[in-house]
């Protein structure tokens, strides 16, 4: 399931992403009447972490404005008065979800270790709210939560002397590499339970009807075979744990690319 983020109306959304007054937002939006009594404690930030606890707990396909009323013991009517729909709320969530992450890394150590630190807490953040990767990267939210995640990073490469036209794509890349494998890791920890099956047992399944059905395997795709029989890198996890296997290679895909940026190949 792809959930697109920015369907709400821009001025709302914005308002409420920056906790900005916004004519504009006032001028546009519904006007609603208060409802007499309203509970004591609802809040735009109430409201929020209750909706990213309802995802943690049953991912983006049960998030609805009634469940996150009901979460909040009030009714999803009560909720509009400080968010005015799902498609708001789902930005707001998103942002939220990268609070507190670092604003910014000690490069003491380096480039390569404040971006591998970087990556880490990122990688991190998403396999403790795997639904963020559910909403689609195509549009950022813009708010001021996930602007400080690109600033943290953007702070590396400036700090570090990477040239300017190097960072665009350098960022871009990272990005890509962080949330594909961390979508990777997620479905992995997940498949075993949606599935009843384990990934080592689907594994051994399925590679021993092949090896039956295609004998001639290694021939045909000789490439493959070769890669599959090579040995794991010493320093690969020595227990099937797919997790651990993807954040590795995900670390030593980083480091591939950071190579490359100090030899002056930026990805492109």
């Amino acid at each position: 399931m792809t959930v697109y983020g920015g369907q709400g109306d821009p001025a709302r959304t914005m308002a409420l992403l920056w906790r900005a007054h916004s004519p504009a937002a006032e001028a546009t939006g519904p006007k609603r009447r208060a409802a007499p009594g309203p509970k004591q404690g609802l809040t735009v930030d109430a409201i929020i972490e209750a909706a990213i606890a309802l995802a943690d707990a049953d991912g983006m396909e049960k998030l609805s404005m009634r469940a996150v009323g009901e979460r909040l013991g009030t009714s999803a009517m009560a909720l509009y008065t400080y968010v005015p729909s799902k498609r708001e709320l789902v930005d707001l969530m998103y942002d939220q979800a990268h609070a507190g992450l670092p604003h910014s890394y000690d490069l003491a150590g380096g480039r390569d270790a404040a971006v591998h630190a970087w990556t880490g807490d990122l990688w991190t953040r998403y396999l403790a709210h795997p639904w963020l990767l559910q909403v689609s990267f195509a549009r950022p939210v813009l708010g001021p939560h996930e602007q400080s995640v690109l600033e943290s990073l953007l702070g590396i490469l400036h700090g570090t002397g990477v040239p300017a036209p190097a960072v665009r794509p350098t960022v871009s890349a990272l990005f890509h590499l962080i949330r594909g494998a961390a979508q990777t890791a997620a479905e992995s920890r997940a498949a075993a339970t949606a599935t009843g099956t384990s990934d080592e047992q689907w594994w051994t399944e399925r590679s021993t009807q092949l090896a039956t059905l295609v004998p001639d395997f290694a021939t045909r795709f000789p490439h493959s075979a070769a890669l599959s029989a090579a040995p794991p890198p010493a320093d690969a996890p020595s227990t099937y744990d797919p997790v651990a296997h993807t954040r590795h290679t995900l670390d030593a895909a980083l480091d591939l690319l950071l190579t490359a940026l100090t030899k002056g190949r930026a990805p492109s």
